[in-house]
């Protein structure tokens, strides 16, 4: 549920840079385009080894450019058997997920089924209110760009402690949390600023925004992404979990510190109940298929151009990055702009990026939460050499 600025979820209590084992390096596997040849690659592998060097267990990635597919991964996808990774790796993407749920709620507005300026309360009348949250001053809109100002449910110190933290998680790692009880979290504090003062990243604008797919079509959120995103684009490996909680083959294990300063063992927690994620983060899905959906949401085969134009209009957040309606823009060290979203949950660190004609992609997930640098990853593949 970490975007990748990492104003997020998993990072606001759990996560934290620290050096950590360093699985050896593995070279590239069959993953379908070019494995060995690093040619135009070169400083995305070296990044990728550095991360792995630096204590992430193990990294996929794939990269898709004017000269094809390139494919590597390094470290392991199990500590114990040494296992490495593979290209084909299935992963949680966490907040990955936000980017498929706007796709859904502006398709639904191309139709005329909703429109970005209605109210929170107006689909789902008296849900947010409480402790200064008034929904009928917030809009859809709102909630897709986090202009809202409705607290992020993942900042709460107690969900913090019960979900993300080690001896709440290994308790209540199966835990089935239904998404009113995910807002209700948020309307137990105060708003982070009125609506439309501010910019604030905030988990809960993604679970309203699939109650309100829910209510608008009659099918729960995720049914919705399956039949208008998944299935047209034939994402195989791509799925909405809901309350299941193994991730399906091929995968690795997932590992995370479950600690707040990112200290002490590592373990496997690959297996959750990922309702406490909901629509805001609990998708799974492969670097194929991200880089098959987010070449299609940019070129325009998912939305009309209006709503591509809305997606695309972008609240500035600091000098180099902006939000859209669930996409990110970051402005490059060498003045490349990529468009996407990253996501984290617990062992999982993922990043799909496109230039804007979506030529040019790059898809990766380290196994591995509590180290890495995704970010530095990105800049190698658009900037280096």
């Amino acid at each position: 549920m970490r975007e990748r600025m990492r104003t997020t979820a998993v990072a606001a209590v759990a996560v934290a840079l620290s050096t950590a084992l360093a699985a050896p390096a593995v070279a590239a596997g069959p993953g379908g385009g070019r494995t060995g040849d690093t040619d135009g690659h070169r400083a995305t592998a070296r990044a990728v080894k550095a991360a792995v060097e630096g204590g992430v267990p193990g990294v996929t990635l794939r990269a898709e450019d004017r000269r094809g597919v390139w494919t590597t991964t390094a470290g392991v996808g199990n500590l114990r058997t040494e296992r490495p990774r593979s290209p084909h790796d299935r992963y949680r993407v966490g907040s990955i997920t936000k980017t498929f749920v706007a796709t859904v709620l502006l398709q639904l507005e191309a139709e005329g089924r909703l429109s970005l300026d209605d109210t929170v309360d107006s689909w789902l009348p008296g849900l947010v209110t409480g402790n200064g949250h008034d929904g009928t001053r917030i809009t859809l809109r709102q909630l897709l760009n986090h202009t809202s100002g409705i607290f992020n449910y993942t900042a709460d110190e107690d969900f913090g402690r019960t979900y993300f933290l080690k001896d709440g998680f290994l308790q209540h790692r199966y835990d089935t949390l239904s998404p009113e009880e995910l807002v209700g979290v948020a309307m137990s504090h105060k708003p982070d600023f009125a609506p439309g003062a501010g910019w604030n990243y905030s988990n809960t604008n993604y679970v309203l925004a699939g109650m309100v797919i829910e209510k608008a079509t009659g099918r729960p959120y995720g049914e919705e992404i399956r039949r208008r995103v998944i299935t047209p684009l034939h994402l195989t490996g791509t799925s909405v979990p809901g309350t299941r909680t193994g991730v399906p083959g091929p995968s690795s294990r997932a590992y995370g510190k479950l600690t707040e300063d990112g200290s002490g063992p590592v373990h496997d927690v690959t297996r959750l109940n990922p309702s406490m994620a909901s629509s805001a983060g609990e998708m799974i899905s492969d670097s194929q298929d991200l880089n098959r959906f987010y070449r299609a949401l940019l070129t325009g085969r998912l939305l009309p151009r209006k709503q591509l134009e809305k997606m695309t209009d972008t609240v500035a957040v600091d000098d180099r990055n902006g939000y859209g309606l669930g996409l990110m823009s970051t402005e490059l060290s060498c003045g490349v702009t990529v468009w996407g979203h990253g996501g984290g949950i617990h062992g999982s660190t993922s990043d799909a990026v496109t230039t804007r004609d979506g030529r040019h992609l790059v898809a990766f997930n380290f196994n591995g939460d509590w180290t890495g640098d995704p970010g530095a990853v990105i800049e190698a593949e658009y900037c280096g050499d």
